[in-house]
């Protein structure tokens, strides 16, 4: 499995792995999880997707679509602090340069193989390296996100400890919380499978290529 990264500031590279990803948002937001997002022909998308955000998706050697999130500095219009500033002591983030913003992460729970779901899990550790190692080489040192209990626990059962900025509260039908995430080489060496790969677009449109 491989993580890329892409961007439409460069254009629209790898549209089928963009539209994939769309439609795999619709599957796990809407269809799985119930929530109140836009959906149409299949595809999940928002205003924040008009931003010109980074994707960062983890791809499967069938070259589909395990896993995604999106990414926007935190310095900008944000999620966390356009929709959830009720989640934000005070309502307000203390937003900084080195800060960004990850939302609409999701892994395809489809997945499956002989070892019990094993690629589910490889794709969740894809997808948490491949997003700090981006952060890492564009000079982010932070990451903040709002995500629910469930999935605060599973960030802290693999050692990436959220720090939260205010109470947990109800969102919809989910308890949700946000917060900040360390975003440092040792982090990523901890968590990066064995088996990781990472393809990035650079600023001047080439690939780059990484292995572990």
């Amino acid at each position: 499995m491989k993580v890329v990264a892409i961007s439409t500031r460069h254009g629209l590279p790898a549209q089928h792995l963009l539209e994939a990803h769309h439609r795999l948002r619709a599957q796990v937001f809407s269809n799985r999880l119930g929530w109140e997002v836009g959906v149409l022909d299949g595809r999940e998308a928002d205003v924040f997707d008009a931003l010109q955000p980074t994707y960062i998706l983890a791809v499967s050697d069938s070259a589909r679509v395990a896993g995604c999130a999106r990414l926007l500095p935190a310095m900008g219009p944000t999620m966390v602090t356009h929709v959830f500033s009720s989640l934000l002591t005070h309502g307000h983030l203390n937003a900084h340069p080195s800060m960004i913003e990850s939302s609409r992460f999701c892994v395809d729970t489809t997945l499956v193989d002989l070892r019990g779901g094993g690629l589910v899990h490889e794709a969740t550790l894809t997808m948490f390296a491949g997003i700090i190692e981006w952060c890492i080489a564009n000079g982010y040192t932070e990451l903040v996100t709002v995500t629910d209990l469930r999935f605060e626990r599973i960030l802290a059962r693999v050692g990436w400890h959220l720090s939260r900025l205010g109470e947990p509260k109800n969102i919809g039908k989910t308890i949700a919380v946000a917060g900040t995430l360390p975003v440092n080489a040792e982090t990523f060496l901890r968590l990066r499978p064995s088996s990781y790969r990472s393809e990035f677009i650079s600023p001047d449109g080439q690939r780059k290529r990484r292995n572990p």
